[in-house]
C-alpha cells in the first residue's frame, strides 16, 4: 500500500510539473528515466521543489540568469551550474520570462 502511495504522489508531482513546463494548449509529459515500478519520490519531490526555486527566482529576475541582478547570484551558484541544473530541469528561462503558465 505504502509503494502504491508513492507512486501516487510522484503521478500527482509529474502532472503538476507538466502542466506548470508545458508552454502550449497540448500537455507535455516528460516521463522519469526510472520506469521499472521502483520509482524514488523523495527524488522527484526534491527535483519538484528545485524547479518551483528557479522558475521563482527566474520570474523574479525576468529570466536573467548572471549578473549583480541575475538568478544565479540569488540562488548562490554559480552562473554555468545554475544552467545546467536548468536544462537538466527542463527550464528555458525565455519561457518563464515571457509565458502567462509562470505568473
Amino acid at each position: 500500500m505504502l509503494a502504491l502511495a508513492g507512486n501516487v504522489r510522484e503521478l500527482e508531482n509529474m502532472i503538476e510539473r507538466s502542466v506548470v513546463m508545458t508552454t502550449g494548449s497540448t500537455l507535455a509529459v516528460s516521463l522519469p528515466d526510472k520506469m521499472n515500478g521502483a520509482i524514488d519520490a523523495a527524488e522527484v519531490v526534491r527535483k519538484y521543489e528545485e524547479q518551483e526555486r528557479i522558475v521563482s527566482v527566474l520570474k523574479e529576475t525576468r529570466g536573467r540568469i548572471s549578473g549583480p541582478n541575475g538568478a544565479a547570484l540569488r540562488l548562490g551558484v554559480k552562473r554555468s551550474t545554475l544552467r545546467d541544473r536548468m536544462k537538466k530541469l527542463g527550464i528555458n528561462p525565455r519561457d518563464v520570462k515571457t509565458s502567462v503558465m509562470y505568473q
